[in-house]
């Protein structure tokens, strides 16, 4: 780009942005046709200056962190609640974390309780999301198993699980995102150490997504495994994504209508293995290109794919078990969810392969009728799957958002 006044510095600061964006195309790494949509962009390009003013609201009637752009920088985390903790304190803690969330994303330091650390002193909100949900378990501590949804059964085992006990489930779930790392980590903090006595640290990850700005033109975020990624996530302007994805204004449990249930999974990649793979191999795999995501049997990355097209061998153009086949609605009985992962690097591992790939995390109305399905479908044939372990797994209830004066899960615990 250039600057028509020859401000050359400034023409430096003014980038256009793009997002990262929601999801990717197939349940596990995007680019199916299916299990999930169209990646949301941002609506316009925005200068550079701009990202650390951008705001989302904490209060409305979805919570914040499931519609909106994926940011470049996120922190997951599950706390259980201490022993002895119960109903009240779960209450008193759920409060005081709400207001702390409010504060932070219109760009405010927290108030009461621990003093300000001063992290995030002289930045804006940075599009700072915090989401909250409820495990299985948090059910059985608060005692109100009786109100648990059936939704939260556990999710069976499949195949390719190599899953961490440690690092999977959990009472409470806290997911945060912002465009501005230490943004994020401030968020993160502050809610930890507001959870003093009342609950304690099970697990956290830390993901990344392209930053805003980072390309010329606004385009779908790629993998670590250097796919386009999110061709295929529900729009907000498709008529059945409310149905998809928040569960209804009538739904049961009460407590639970506008909210949504978010299945989270810790997924390595054998980077080293796949990038053996000749490109030709890797888009085979996929059913997709590489440079741009179009489908193998021609377009470009928007082009819906053409599951019946044969080349001039006579054979499927896309293989039998390609990732976007295999994740098709139409291979999955309509199964949908709204993908929105983030990247991990978590460094080397001791036979120096990278310990990097998906913080998968999928919204659904119902994840046994969306994730269960999909993933069933993936575990009986997907070429992806040689290529990735599950190592960590979860399942949580995110209820609907919070009015102006309540907190997140009032309707629950106060119901």
């Amino acid at each position: 780009m250039h600057d028509d006044d020859n401000n050359s510095s400034l023409s430096r600061r003014r980038l256009l942005g793009t997002a990262g964006a929601a999801g990717a195309a197939g349940l596990v790494l995007g680019t199916a046709g299916g299990a999930v949509g169209h990646t949301a962009l941002r609506d316009a390009p925005t200068a550079l200056a701009s990202v650390g003013s951008s705001a989302v609201p904490f209060h409305g009637r979805h919570q914040a962190g499931i519609t909106q752009p994926a940011q470049a920088h996120s922190h997951l985390a599950a706390f259980d609640l201490s022993p002895g903790a119960g109903r009240r304190e779960a209450t008193a803690l759920l409060r005081r974390w709400s207001a702390i969330a409010a504060r932070l994303a219109a760009g405010e330091a927290p108030t009461g309780g621990a003093p300000d650390t001063g992290v995030a002193l002289d930045a804006g909100p940075s599009s700072l999301t915090v989401t909250f949900g409820f495990g299985r378990t948090f059910f059985d501590r608060t005692g109100l198993a009786a109100r648990r949804p059936k939704e939260l059964a556990p999710l069976p085992e499949f195949s390719a699980d190599a899953l961490d006990r440690k690092r999977s489930d959990g009472d409470l779930w806290v997911q945060i995102g912002a465009d501005d790392s230490l943004v994020a980590f401030h968020a993160l903090r502050a809610l930890q150490r507001e959870s003093g006595d009342a609950a304690r640290l099970r697990w956290q990850m830390t993901g990344f997504n392209r930053s805003p700005g980072a390309t010329a033109d606004p385009r779908t975020t790629r993998n670590l495994m250097g796919q386009v990624d999110g061709t295929n996530n529900p729009k907000l302007t498709d008529p059945d994504f409310a149905d998809r994805v928040f569960v209804p204004s009538d739904g049961s449990p009460g407590w639970m209508r506008d909210g949504s249930y978010a299945v989270v999974r810790r997924i390595r990649m054998l980077l080293d293995d796949w990038e053996e793979q000749p490109l030709a191999a890797q888009e085979k795999v996929i059913g997709r290109r590489k440079s741009d995501g179009a489908p193998l049997t021609g377009g470009v990355e928007a082009t819906p794919v053409d599951l019946d097209k044969r080349g001039s061998d006579g054979l499927p153009v896309i293989a039998a078990d390609a990732h976007v086949r295999v994740t098709a609605p139409e291979s999955n009985g309509g199964a949908a969810m709204l993908r929105r992962p983030f990247s991990y690097h978590d460094g080397f591992r001791s036979d120096g392969a990278p310990d990097a790939g998906l913080l998968f995390v999928a919204w659904q109305a119902d994840p046994r009728r969306a994730f269960v399905t999909v993933q069933r479908k993936l575990d009986r044939g997907d070429a992806l799957s040689k290529f990735l372990r599950h190592e960590a797994s979860a399942l949580f209830a995110v209820p609907g958002g919070a009015r102006e004066g309540e907190y997140v899960g009032q309707r629950l615990l106060e119901g």
